[in-house]
């Protein structure tokens, strides 16, 4: 055996394994929210996001933690 402290597997899924940990750690439950817009909106909506290579959902929340008062 060998005393160089390797051992099988594969490290990347070591590194997954904890960075999901503490993604599941650090944040709250999330729910999911379904509303409507005009396809108007919707279009230009995913062009924003398209745009600024961001989720829709990502936008989304920006715009809540920006407009909407934490203590309410």
């Amino acid at each position: 055996m060998s005393k160089l402290g390797l051992s099988a597997g594969r490290p990347s899924e070591t590194k997954k394994a904890q960075a999901l940990k503490a993604v599941s750690d650090a944040k709250a439950p999330l729910v999911r929210v379904n509303f409507e817009l005009d396809e108007a909106e919707h279009i230009k909506l995913k062009i924003y996001s398209a745009k600024t290579r961001r989720s829709i959902s990502e936008i989304l929340r920006e715009l809540i933690e920006k407009h909407i008062p934490a203590q309410i």
